[in-house]
């Protein structure tokens, strides 16, 4: 800002002298201005005077007998800082623009600081050269502060926003009671709410259980684990009362004395604890606990709320869901053979897995039948489809293959057979299986397949391979003008040979092929350990580990001992 003197006279664009008349505000103008933190001034650039009116005096904190009516003087009360951004700002204007307008921040004489905004029209001669400037001057520090509260509001609003988002998106993602606890006490949740520690607890037959904590300390989670639903604890008043509570340090020394020996070591400041209600019905509670917080506001206390309904209804999907898994499984089991008969010459070792997509009950199944002279027969099939209905088909074919097996038929007429009756059983699923009619003292086998994967054998020799088995139809398919539609194929097995059945939830994965998947199996088989329960095991484990199981999964291996060893099976690992 140009420095001036106070003098005020503007001569006419042909320099005659002639005096311009001032436009004179009325007194009733400017009082209102006044009363609205408002001021005018005019700035004669010739005479260098920069005038302003009892409004605008006030604005820059100036009493009308102290300023001298120059920039210089206006320029002390404007920050250092602010100064020279304004001083650009009217330069450019009086070089080529019409007006200018900006904020600066003014102190006053008892120490305080005002936002300040000037607006100024620039009146030129013919010229075009500047002469005269008038404007607006007002105090804009209650404008600035409402933009300011308005943009921290915005701000939190977005940050809220975010915080729900991202852990709605992890919860979309979780299916069992420990995929919620995982995501809600995760290292991101926690800091994207600025908490220092979560715990997560559920209602379970008149109890509270802590399911998942974080950042807590390990005595204070041990000891408050479990409590029923009428004692003094936080889970529990908050599941009683569905009140959620925010509470300060010394509150929650006051209210919880059997906490405080754990929490007075900590440099928590608050905690929220907050019911989980879904459904009107409470199925857990939440605690979050903060350092470094003198309270919580308004918006504070509803994004928390908003997260606990969040976590509440996922909570009660997900109990939902290990539930009906648990009843899946029950079941599932409960079809399968109780135990694996004595087997005299071979060694028998069978697993299943559940699909790790949860609650869906499969038709996959195995079955080792004792035959008579050292015979036995072992299967391995899989009902089309996931459902009870599935199910209940696996169990009747289990059942009628094992009555046709023990009525001494070749495998192929009883392979024929059970694909005859699940035709007659007039529903659309269909399935496939692998029956092998084992001698374990020759070492003879006969296999017949119907629509089902292939046999591996692993030879005592350390070999691996597929022998060929030419399929039929899967049961069911069968059309009765085939009469042999299911073809027996000899295989011979030697001492310490190993036989592999299994369904297609061990091969078939996402992102692989059948073949690259049948490959995975018989690489993992040839690495696999000698013993043959360790073996399945191995199998199992080695597979989880590197693709997730999307379909339940059937193993069964039969190795074949020294001739007139007897070897027995045992009851299944699963």
């Amino acid at each position: 800002m140009k420095r001036h003197s106070i003098s005020y006279r503007r001569q006419s664009p042909g320099g005659s002298g002639r005096t311009i008349p001032r436009a004179a505000s009325p007194g009733s103008v400017r009082a209102t201005l006044a009363l609205n933190g408002m001021g005018s001034f005019e700035w004669d650039l010739d005479a260098e005077a920069f005038i302003l009116d009892a409004g605008g005096l006030a604005v820059m904190g100036l009493r009308a007998g102290e300023y001298d009516g120059r920039t210089r003087t206006l320029g002390r009360r404007i920050l250092p800082d602010d100064l020279p951004g304004l001083e650009a700002a009217i330069g450019r204007a009086l070089a080529s623009h019409p007006s200018y307008g900006g904020y600066f921040r003014v102190r006053h004489p008892d120490g305080t600081v005002r936002w300040t905004h000037v607006q100024g029209r620039i009146l030129r001669d013919a010229s075009g050269r500047a002469r005269r400037v008038v404007g607006i001057v007002r105090d804009a520090s209650e404008e600035l502060q409402h933009f300011a509260e308005q943009t921290a509001l915005r701000v939190d609003r977005q940050r809220q926003a975010d915080v729900v988002q991202g852990l709605t998106y992890a919860l979309s993602q979780a299916l069992s009671v420990e995929d919620v606890t995982m995501a809600v006490t995760s290292e991101e949740t926690r800091r994207r709410i600025g908490a220092t520690a979560i715990a997560l607890g559920i209602v379970e037959q008149g109890h509270t259980r802590v399911v998942g904590a974080a950042g807590l300390p390990e005595g204070l989670v041990r000891d408050m684990s479990v409590s029923r639903l009428n004692a003094a604890t936080p889970f529990a008043e908050a599941v009683r009362s569905r009140t959620p509570r925010f509470l300060s340090r010394h509150e929650l020394r006051d209210r919880y004395p059997r906490m405080w020996p754990y929490l007075k070591a900590t440099a928590f400041t608050r905690a929220a604890i907050l019911p989980l209600v879904a459904q009107a019905q409470p199925n857990g509670a939440l605690a979050i606990a903060f350092q470094d917080r003198p309270g919580f506001t308004s918006g504070e206390r509803n994004l928390l709320l908003a997260l606990s309904s969040t976590i509440a209804q996922s909570l009660q999907r997900s109990v939902l869901y290990d539930h009906e898994h648990e009843l899946a499984v029950g079941l599932q089991h409960a079809m399968l053979p109780a135990r694996i008969p004595d087997c005299l010459g071979a060694r028998i070792a069978v697993r299943y897995r559940p699909s790790q997509r949860g609650r869906e009950i499969g038709g996959d199944w195995y079955d080792v039948i004792s035959l008579a002279a050292n015979r036995i027969g072992i299967v391995v099939g899989d009902v089309e489809g996931h459902d009870v209905h599935a199910a209940a088909i696996m169990g009747q074919l289990r059942i009628v293959l094992r009555a046709y097996a023990a009525e001494g038929h070749s495998p192929s007429t009883v392979i024929a057979r059970v694909s005859a009756f699940l035709r007659d059983l007039d529903t659309e699923r269909f399935a496939t299986c692998i029956y092998a009619d084992l001698d374990t003292a020759t070492g003879n086998a006969s296999i017949v397949r119907a629509g089902h994967l292939g046999p591996l054998v692993r030879r005592a020799d350390g070999t691996c391979g597929r022998p060929p088995v030419p399929g039929g139809p899967p049961l069911g398919l069968l059309d009765n003008a085939d009469t042999s539609p299911y073809p027996t194929v000899p295989l011979q097995m030697r001492p310490w040979d190993m036989l592999l059945l299994c369904t297609d939830g061990l091969v078939e994965f996402h992102g692989m092929d059948l073949d690259e998947g049948v490959q995975q199996l018989e690489t993992v088989v040839l690495d696999g350990p000698s013993s043959l329960e360790d073996l399945a095991d191995h199998i199992i484990d080695t597979i989880e580990a590197r693709s997730e199981l999307l379909d339940d999964a059937a193993l069964l291996l039969a190795e074949l001992g020294s001739p007139g060893q007897g070897l027995t099976g045992r009851l299944p690992n699963c």
